[in-house]
């Protein structure tokens, strides 16, 4: 699915921090745990507590914070729609990654099983 240069752009200059407390309210709301929501977090990017909290203080934008990130190589099993957006369809890799957090989320927020939201085999 085509994205538009401006989208892409406004998700690349989005910071991370301005974002992250939305993820909170989310999965707290839907009676999950900010634990669980970091750890879909480290799996997807390879951050721990201390590098998320770090990058959260420093207000990255989404760019840096996935520049820096060490994507899982099972990140292309996250299928599905987001946004309006079919995320295995969406071109701009940048774009792609940002939906493969948002779609996380959702499923954590949706009370899906741990193990299936992490894609384990």
């Amino acid at each position: 699915m085509k994205t538009t240069p401006e989208h892409d752009q406004r998700i690349a200059k989005m910071i991370f921090a301005s974002v992250y407390p939305h993820y909170v309210t989310k999965v707290v709301s839907k009676g999950r745990t900010v634990d669980e929501l970091h750890k879909v977090i480290e799996w997807l990017t390879g951050y721990d507590e201390v590098t998320l909290e770090k990058l959260i203080k420093d207000k990255v934008t989404f760019e840096t914070f996935f520049e820096k990130a060490s994507l899982n190589p099972l990140a292309s099993l996250i299928t599905g729609t987001i946004c309006g957006y079919r995320i295995e369809e969406i071109e701009t890799p940048l774009t792609r990654q940002a939906r493969y957090l948002d779609k996380l989320v959702d499923e954590l927020a949706k009370g899906r099983k741990m193990e299936k939201i992490l894609r384990a085999a």
